[in-house]
């Protein structure tokens, strides 16, 4: 290894070790990010009628579903011996994207193993995926082996040698694919890499330190918010929307780096309406106008209310909105529920006839995109 590789691995091993330093110290601080280095270019839903407000298209997967149960994402109909499963995949905007897929398992598959393979370049499932979207791992890339460790919470999963065929400029997307990817799965939020048998240490063209096993801190999508200092900041993650070819919406998850707060959640909603940075690839979910009152946690739920001067009782509020708050508040938390309020209503519908008169779940399955 060159004095450059082991001075540069130093430093990024200093910065995915920043526990304080990117952390805020007030309501929901604690899940802020330990691993995330600086970027390099510097989910159960039941939908039912007007009573949830999270199916559709909407990100992040913490089930997965089996004949018999009703898909949540899109409204496709899950067919017997299909399971749903999300993958996250490269738009054509180089983005990573969740995306939810249908698949029928072999007899000893699992849904961890297909979504992996899934998202191996050229393989023979590639024809599943849809328009717009591509894989990210290495052609050739085989699964050797998956374990889940339940009590730890923890995928183990083994690579193929040919795992380490790929651009220096890739390395951080395919950590980041494979991690939301395995982290998408019930029960597990730890991820560690082997390549032929071996644990990974580090990833193997440039060097990414795996020293501790990965989670959703490593973030996906990276950005630094103008004038921030990575070290002294504070990690979010935003949904924004995007169009397929065939300008079918989904959204893409980005985790922006902001300066340090003591309120992580209302801060993120606060980016959320700011919108993205890249408006060549990304198109904002809300408008600049509405503004955050109140962020706070019930017993198993977190709260927002929002403040919209031209809002007016039982008019409907945009849908993709709503989602996106929901999608970001549950992601920056750990909640599992959200409840949102209009400048101080509960009486809260989309307009698509979606209810937030009560918490609404995280979805399961988003961005249901037709192959």
């Amino acid at each position: 290894m060159t004095h450059y590789r082991v001075l540069r691995k130093a430093a990024l091993a200093g910065v995915l070790a920043l526990p304080i330093l990117t952390t805020g110290c007030g309501l929901f601080s604690e899940q802020a990010s330990q691993q995330i280095d600086p970027p390099q270019n510097a989910e159960q839903t039941s939908s039912t009628g007007a009573t949830n407000a999270t199916g559709g298209a909407a990100p992040t997967a913490q089930n997965e579903t089996t004949a018999g149960q009703s898909a949540d994402a899109g409204g496709e109909a899950v067919a017997e011996g299909q399971t749903q499963m999300t993958v996250y995949l490269r738009d054509q905007n180089r983005l990573l994207a969740p995306v939810t897929v249908l698949a029928t398992l072999g007899a000893e598959e699992s849904a961890g193993q297909r979504a992996l393979e899934l998202m191996v370049q050229g393989g023979p499932n590639e024809s599943e995926l849809p328009g717009g979207f591509e894989a990210v791992l290495p052609a050739g890339t085989s699964v050797n082996k998956l374990e889940i460790i339940a009590d730890q919470k923890k995928a183990i999963v083994d690579f193929s040698k040919a795992f380490g065929n790929y651009a220096a400029a890739d390395e951080r997307r395919i950590v980041e694919a494979v991690t939301w990817t395995l982290t998408s799965l019930p029960g597990i939020e730890k991820v560690e890499l082997s390549m032929d048998g071996a644990k990974l240490g580090e990833m193997p063209v440039d060097g990414l330190p795996l020293d501790e096993a990965l989670t959703r801190a490593v973030g996906i999508n990276l950005e630094t918010a103008e004038g921030v200092d990575y070290s002294q900041s504070t990690p979010v993650t935003l949904y924004f929307s995007a169009m397929t070819p065939n300008d079918e919406s989904y959204y893409v998850p980005v985790t922006r780096l902001i300066n340090r707060t003591d309120n992580k959640a209302k801060a993120a909603i606060q980016e959320l309406i700011a919108g993205p940075s890249d408006l060549k690839s990304l198109t904002p979910v809300a408008t600049p106008d509405i503004q955050v009152t109140d962020v706070k946690k019930e017993k198993d739920f977190v709260t927002i209310d929002l403040k919209d001067e031209a809002y007016q009782e039982g008019q409907a509020m945009p849908a993709q909105m709503l989602k996106a708050v929901v999608l970001a508040l549950a992601e920056n938390t750990g909640y599992a529920k959200v409840k949102i309020t209009v400048n101080g209503s509960a009486s809260v519908i989309d307009n698509e006839n979606n209810s937030y008169s009560e918490p609404v779940d995280k979805p399961v399955y988003v961005n249901a995109i037709k192959s």
